[in-house]
């Protein structure tokens, strides 16, 4: 259900950042997230390994949403299809999937929010923030994209299996792109009077 009579996005207050991508190889991405402790579950693994996982060579810069589910406007649930497609009337896009390793790499002060529930089911788990990506594929066995969460202190970049028409709760947070305001190291350049 839509909410009508709350701040929804973007008249409520989010967590916005500024995270650079691209300029590695894969095994330089790779590298790194061992240099930095991040651990990675299987499907994670699965993720960064896949032939269709494809970093840029370039440096770009995007700007990041973080926000609820209710944030969006939803006041009891909603369905992966409904968040993208709500993101996106709202201005959002999808990030590229090689977000979720640079992010991860730049965002090592997620607070550890622990669940009382041991057996969280299909649900996301407690303090977790999933990257929107496109889905490489509609295969309901291979991960959709990737969350990161700190656990025991730990910081992981995990990823997910979810179809679109999983059930997301209020509570639950996402990273969206600001759609116009992706900046590419050569537009920031000529923006500056750089060319």
């Amino acid at each position: 259900m839509l909410i009508e009579d709350e701040n929804v996005y973007p008249d409520c207050t989010v967590e916005i950042r500024r995270v650079d991508i691209g300029g590695l190889t894969k095994p330089q991405l790779i590298q790194k997230l061992d240099e930095y402790s991040i651990s990675l579950n299987k499907y994670g693994e699965q993720l960064l390994n896949d032939e269709r996982f494809v970093v840029s060579s370039t440096k770009q810069s995007l700007q990041t949403v973080e926000l609820t589910v209710r944030q969006l406007g939803f006041s009891d649930s909603a369905t992966t299809f409904e968040l993208f497609r709500r993101a996106n009337d709202l201005g959002l896009e999808c990030c590229p999937v090689e977000l979720g390793p640079y992010l991860r790499l730049q965002y090592l002060d997620q607070p550890e929010i622990c669940s009382t529930n041991i057996s969280e089911g299909n649900k996301a788990p407690s303090g977790s923030i999933t990257i929107a990506s496109e889905a490489f594929t509609e295969d309901n066995d291979f991960p959709k994209g990737f969350y990161l969460r700190r656990i025991n202190d730990t910081l992981w970049l995990r990823g997910y299996l979810a179809d679109h028409l999983h059930i997301w709760s209020p509570h639950d947070r996402f990273i969206f792109c600001r759609a116009q305001l992706l900046l590419y190291e050569d537009q920031e350049d000529i923006l500056k009077g750089k060319e």
